[in-house]
């Protein structure tokens, strides 16, 4: 199947993981269907908090790494411009980009990561947070991207639901 496809099943997963009342269960379906249709190797999910220009994380699929609750001060950065204040999508591909934007570089690196894309989760106009899907290879296919950004679609209904 191609990556920028889903199937009827993972469709019908992403629905009812929008009728489950626990938190998060959006962004955990959203979570295990992209690692199936485009094979992230990490997924996490980040509150953006406007007056501190900070983000902190609410979700992640490696909590060993990436544990809930760590924050990321991003003010006065490119990337922080870029996918905060402007919501605008991040792909980052090969150690290079994911160096000269991410003060974390080091610890992805050993992951073996070496792609990423960054979703702004845009409520009403303005950015809430983002959701984050990392790859080992170093090229995001345009598959990948467009899977990226409608499962950042489906946790945008997450952000509406539970996420203050």
């Amino acid at each position: 199947m191609p990556e920028a496809c889903l199937s009827a099943a993972q469709l019908a997963r992403l629905a009812a993981a929008a009728c489950d009342p626990a938190p998060l269960a959006l962004l955990r379906a959203a979570d295990a269907v992209g690692r199936e249709a485009m094979g992230q190797r990490l997924c996490t999910a980040m509150r953006f908090d406007a007056a501190a220009m900070t983000v902190r994380r609410i979700y992640s699929s490696d909590e060993a790494a990436y544990p809930v609750g760590g924050a990321k001060p991003k003010r006065d950065t490119e990337w922080g411009r870029q996918v905060l204040l402007q919501a605008r999508i991040f792909v980052g591909e090969g150690e290079a980009a994911i160096r000269a934007h991410f003060a974390d570089h080091a610890l992805i690196a050993a992951l073996g990561l070496r792609s990423i894309v960054n979703v702004p989760v845009v409520l009403r106009g303005e950015c809430r947070g983002t959701v984050n899907f990392l790859w080992p290879e170093a090229v995001v296919t345009p598959g990948r991207r467009a899977m990226a950004e409608l499962l950042g679609l489906v946790a945008a209904a997450e952000w509406a639901l539970h996420v203050q």
